[in-house]
């Protein structure tokens, strides 16, 4: 049978075999399993105990003061309530708490906390600022503005602290750009791309898809300081246009949901494009949601140019007419009095060559040379020389 024992540290229980059970085995119980020593027990069906002040006071409740008496013949049975005073200090145990996860199993805040993806904004950026080569933004957004007039997208990879456009996911391209950048001692550190004119009427930064693909290659970009422009055409007081560029880092939350899954891929056409869409809810301002605004995940950085070492005067492959090898010769006829290192130190004069050279040892090399601007060997001058005139 169980009996409910209460005492000055609340209500326990103690559970006792024998139907027989006298006095002394409650008492003995009660030792065994609520730490309380028999000779320091006095006990009582009587509440007022639990009241007495003083030694004199506890021993006016004699009605279990015989240890050879039966419970039973003191009206205590299964579920009864005897009473415990008793003297000096005792350990009680807590509740026990287990991790969450299997069903029954009790869970602290902690572990409910865990389990919940929050998305805040993250105030603070990796990288201090972004600087584009001022002569490379400008032929970009003198090309995506005069020849294209944002009318469609284009996008890029940036290379070093050098904006370098090109067509994206091409692998063998990608491969003579990364090439030609490790020779120049650069590598990538970015996105850009551009928005249409009709995105310029919709309310947003980035749209679910543009995020999509930021943070796709900003994963894959493997770099902490990565960071994603958007170039766009903007109405100014006058009504009239001009070019605006806008830098952003994506934030670790959304790299973090990213990487793990979180992000729905397949973007439905009656989805707010403000609104990236998750798999399973997350916390955005204490609501469960799973439409979170991208600008959540934008992170603003402050923009600066410099002067780059390279060029960018040589015409840019993926554009309306396809670069050839007059385009090299007349390049080389125009700073034939330059030293020939001068005269070669472009990023994309650098990729059309690289295509008739071995791309694990001779596009790093000649872009070494380059990037410290020294003598070019002899057979690599006369191999550009000889593409030049074949044209």
């Amino acid at each position: 049978m169980m009996i409910r024992v209460r005492n000055r540290d609340g209500l326990e229980r103690v559970a006792i075999d024998n139907p027989l059970a006298t006095v002394a085995q409650l008492k003995s119980e009660i030792e065994t399993h609520l730490q309380v020593p028999t000779h320091a027990q006095i006990l009582s069906t009587n509440r007022n105990l639990l009241l007495a002040k003083s030694r004199n006071d506890l021993s006016r409740f004699t009605d279990m003061s015989d240890p050879s008496a039966r419970l039973s013949s003191l009206n205590v049975a299964h579920g009864s309530v005897v009473y415990l005073a008793y003297e000096g200090q005792r350990t009680v145990a807590g509740p026990a708490f287990h991790r969450a996860g299997s069903f029954g199993k009790k869970m602290t805040m902690d572990d409910l906390i865990a389990k919940q993806m929050r998305v805040t904004r993250q105030e603070k950026a990796h990288c201090e600022l972004v600087s584009f080569d001022r002569d490379a933004a400008n032929v970009f957004q003198h090309y995506v503005n005069e020849s294209l007039a944002f009318a469609v997208k284009r996008g890029g990879l940036c290379m070093g602290q050098c904006q370098r456009k090109g067509k994206l996911r091409d692998p063998d391209e990608e491969k003579l750009v990364e090439a030609t950048a490790l020779g120049l001692g650069m590598r990538r550190v970015g996105f850009i791309f551009t928005q249409t004119i009709s995105q310029n009427k919709k309310d947003y930064t980035m749209s679910n898809a543009e995020v999509l693909q930021a943070v796709e290659l900003h994963t894959e970009g493997n770099l902490k300081e990565w960071v994603t422009a958007v170039v766009k055409l903007k109405e100014n007081e006058d009504g009239g246009a001009y070019v605006h560029v806008e830098a952003f880092q994506l934030s670790d939350m959304c790299v973090r949901l990213f990487k793990e899954g979180w992000f729905e891929r397949e973007i439905q056409e009656e989805v707010d494009p403000n609104l990236s869409r998750m798999k399973k809810d997350v916390v955005v301002g204490g609501k469960d949601t799973r439409n979170v605004d991208s600008d959540f995940f934008l992170v603003v950085l402050k923009i600066s140019d410099h002067l780059g070492p390279l060029s960018s005067t040589f015409p840019i492959e993926n554009r309306n007419s396809p670069v050839t090898m007059k385009a090299l010769k007349n390049h080389l006829d125009r700073t034939k009095s330059l030293p020939f290192v001068k005269r070669i130190s472009d990023f994309h004069l650098l990729l059309l060559i690289a295509r008739f050279l071995d791309v694990n040892a001779d596009v790093p090399a000649l872009a070494a040379c380059v990037q410290m601007q020294a003598t070019v060997p002899e057979g690599y001058q006369l191999l550009i020389e000889s593409l030049a005139t074949a044209s």
